[in-house]
């Protein structure tokens, strides 16, 4: 018998489903889900508010902590009530015995009685009197489906238990008495004649004081249930998924979500007008490595334009968001330098013909204006040298996981958007920049971090093992972010001449058929990443990161504490000599007065030399290429000459008034033949061409373009032998070629041939 006694308590006590409870960073509650049962009953709590402690007591069990499960004067008080009646009017049950019975939901018999009376004791053996209090208090019934004192707090007054008043405690201590008289339809009085002879009685103990007695009984029932609040709802919802049943503490600041949030509707409000329904932000707390807002949509209530959509982790595709890194992966390695010239002119690879958002080309420009800019054709020539498979691997090591195809079917379009990502786990790539930066330029090292919690954790930003070689190095790390820092801002504001503004490293991306805006910031203390379109994919016209996205995320940012900017890491740096003009290392016929000093990561000192300073021999008046032997009385002077391959030329002095082609070669010397005076802009060699219809079904015209260093040169045309016609100054020659191969050549003035073979469908 001793041995059943010790053994009869089962374990858990309660068997029954929780609600999942969310709450913030400082345990406010930011939504919830009813449990399996259909129940709104909340996890056990560790404690209960004092107010709603001496209510009950005072209301079920005035003797609680003096009995040990079952109180004698109670069951004769009962007895003799009960036969004196003729009926059962008084149970005689402690606060023990009822949470034995809220265990067990068995049916009121003697017999049954009897087993709640000796499980009781065994629960008081088992318990201090507060858990006992605590176990009762989280699950009596409190009306409806209703279950504990937290959820009927949040129920029925729209608040945490901690904070009830006087009148609220004793509303729901006299509850379970009687759960149905919560009923906003009726029984109201009875309620309210209840609650008031609980209030009296602690005013006529001293318990209340006068003030407080007049104020309790003052205040009114509830009207109506109130709504749960419901603040970060797709992070409830994905919690709820993975740790249903559970009361967890998130990393969210439920001020920061609700500023988030309140941003993301007005904007919405705008960009519907659009047809654009859809918005996701996501922030992240670099120093804490924590999630401090989670978007994951606007809405979350209507399920008409996909809002229920978590965004932060849907796949879409990437646009430009991606070029940052290959621009960093390249410094890093020592194959590009901050500004050395990329080529931005007409190409096509394979097939592959990228082509900026502008449609228009520079020519030549700096990688860090490209990267600015978001120039599409100088990134696709840069993964071209980097390797589309090494790009492909960085991209997954750093933390993409949807990149699920070989490289070789993402290609070169893999840096313009031709895979998809995550808005979480690109914004996390981001947050590793920031980290690690950060990390070396306190501590002079890296160390491995966890990817970013949103479960409250006291180890979330412990570091793990040093890295002795990181995805990305400081120097890198830095001289990308600082590049990033001259996007030119959506409400066209120059950081720079406005102190109060914070210094912001950010980059936006625009999906083709513009069906995805993207845009993420950062500063020393934040990451912020926003994406902006419609979950059905559907595209819109101006649906651009900078005119969406971006609007959206400086808002974000302006939510924010500032920040200081990032310190230079020195320490990763090494200063080298590199010719202003070209971007590259100085070489041999770099002008002194074009040569300067920069700073570059440590494989910069292997980068590419200059190779467009040229020497070359003019005459005295500069107007005319010579040779020592035909110079006669022009004279001859040397000089280093700043020159551009043909067709980067042909657009770069159209965007730089102030460069200077190559003059001509004088009457009296020949070509200088190993000059390539000449190039193609289109079509391409080998190229495969269909020709546009005209409005009749007629086939439409081609146009030949040429680049010439000497535009005023006669250019003659010559198609499959056959002469077609001639240009001058603008080298541009339109013709309708029969289907089938061709060749294509071209002769100037100065007899200078060159030929290119071609398709037509």
């Amino acid at each position: 018998m001793l041995i059943w006694y010790i053994f009869c308590l089962p374990s858990p006590l309660f068997d029954v489903s929780y609600s999942t409870v969310v709450s913030d960073r400082h345990n406010e509650l930011l939504g919830a889900r009813i449990a399996g049962d259909e129940q709104w009953r909340f996890p056990e709590s560790d404690s209960i508010p004092e107010k709603y402690k001496v209510c009950l007591v005072e209301f079920e069990d005035r003797h609680f902590y003096r009995h040990w499960g079952v109180n004698p004067l109670a069951i004769g008080r009962a007895v003799k009530q009960n036969l004196s009646s003729g009926r059962i009017v008084s149970g005689a049950s402690t606060i023990t015995m009822q949470t034995i019975r809220l265990s067990r939901r068995e049916g009121r018999t003697i017999f049954e009685k009897a087993i709640e009376a000796i499980l009781a004791t065994r629960l008081e053996f088992a318990c201090s009197k507060e858990e006992i209090l605590n176990l009762y208090a989280s699950h009596a019934p409190m009306g409806g489906n209703v279950v504990g004192i937290e959820a009927a707090s949040w129920r029925y007054f729209g608040h945490k238990a901690a904070t009830l008043s006087w009148a609220e405690a004793a509303t729901l201590a006299v509850l379970p008495n009687s759960p149905a008289l919560m009923h906003f339809g009726r029984n109201r009085d009875r309620l309210l004649d209840k609650r008031n002879r609980l209030l009296l009685h602690l005013h006529t103990q001293g318990i209340l004081d006068e003030v407080d007695y007049e104020l309790a009984v003052s205040e009114p029932l509830p009207m109506q249930p109130q709504p749960l609040p419901n603040v970060a709802p797709h992070l409830v919802a994905r919690l709820y998924q993975d740790r249903g049943g559970q009361h967890i503490v998130s990393t969210i600041d439920k001020m920061q979500q609700e500023r988030t949030e309140i941003i993301l509707n007005r904007w919405n409000a705008e960009f519907a007008q659009n047809g654009i329904k859809n918005i996701a932000a996501i922030i992240f707390d670099v120093k804490k490595n924590e999630v401090l807002s989670y978007c994951g949509n606007v809405d979350f209530e209507s399920s008409v334009s996909g809002n229920q959509v978590d965004i932060i982790q849907a796949p879409r595709s990437t646009g430009s968001i991606l070029k940052p890194f290959l621009y960093c992966a390249m410094l890093q390695e020592g194959q590009l330098l901050p500004n050395q010239l990329l080529p931005d002119i007409p190409l096509n690879l394979g097939g592959f013909t990228p082509k900026n958002f502008s449609l228009q080309y520079d020519g030549a420009v700096p990688a860090s204006e490209a990267l600015a800019r978001s120039l599409n054709i100088p990134f696709v020539v840069a993964l071209r040298q980097y390797n589309v498979q090494r790009f492909h691997n960085l991209l997954k090591k750093g933390g993409m996981t949807t990149l699920n195809r070989p490289s070789n079917v993402y290609g070169l379009s893999l840096v313009l958007g031709g895979g998809e990502g995550k808005l979480w786990d690109i914004s996390y790539m981001y947050l590793q920049m920031v980290q690690q930066l950060n990390m070396f330029n306190e501590e002079g090292r890296y160390y491995e971090m966890k990817p970013p919690a949103y479960i409250l954790n006291s180890d979330n930003n412990k570091k793990g093992e040093r890295i002795h070689n990181p995805l990305f190095t400081a120097g890198a790390i830095w001289q990308t972010l600082d590049a990033l820092t001259n996007v030119n801002r959506p409400e066209e504001l120059d950081w720079q001449s406005i102190p109060s503004i914070q210094r912001i490293a950010w980059k936006t991306g625009t999906s083709f058929g513009f069906r995805d805006g993207w845009a993420i910031g950062a500063s020393a203390r934040y990451v912020v990443g926003v994406w902006v379109g419609n979950a059905d994919g559907e595209g819109r016209p101006g649906l651009t990161g900078a005119r969406t996205a971006g609007w959206v995320m400086f808002d974000i940012f302006n939510s924010l504490p500032q920040s200081s900017w990032f310190a230079r890491p020195d320490k990763d740096l090494v200063s080298v000599e590199v010719c202003t003009k070209s971007g590259c290392l100085a070489g041999m016929n770099c002008p002194k007065e074009e040569i300067g000093s920069q700073m570059v990561c440590k494989k910069g000192r292997e980068a590419s030399v200059c190779t467009y300073h040229k020497l070359v021999h003019l005459s005295r008046d500069m107007k005319y290429q010579v040779y020592n032997d035909c110079a006669g009385s022009r004279g001859i002077v040397h000089t280093s000459w700043f020159m551009l391959p043909p067709s980067w030329e042909w657009y770069y002095k159209e965007q730089h008034p102030d460069y200077r082609s190559l003059p001509p070669y004088s009457p009296e010397c020949s070509d200088n033949t190993h000059l390539k005076l000449m190039e193609f802009i289109y079509p391409f060699q080998n190229a495969v061409i269909s020709l546009p219809k005209q409005l009749d079904g007629s086939p439409g015209e081609l146009v030949f373009e040429l680049a010439h260093r000497s535009p005023r040169n006669k250019v003659f045309w010559h198609l499959d032998g056959e002469y077609i016609g001639e240009t001058e100054y603008i080298h541009k020659m339109s013709y309708s070629p029969a289907a089938g191969k061709h060749k294509l050549t071209v002769v100037d003035e100065s007899g200078i041939n060159l030929f290119i073979n071609f398709t037509i469908k």
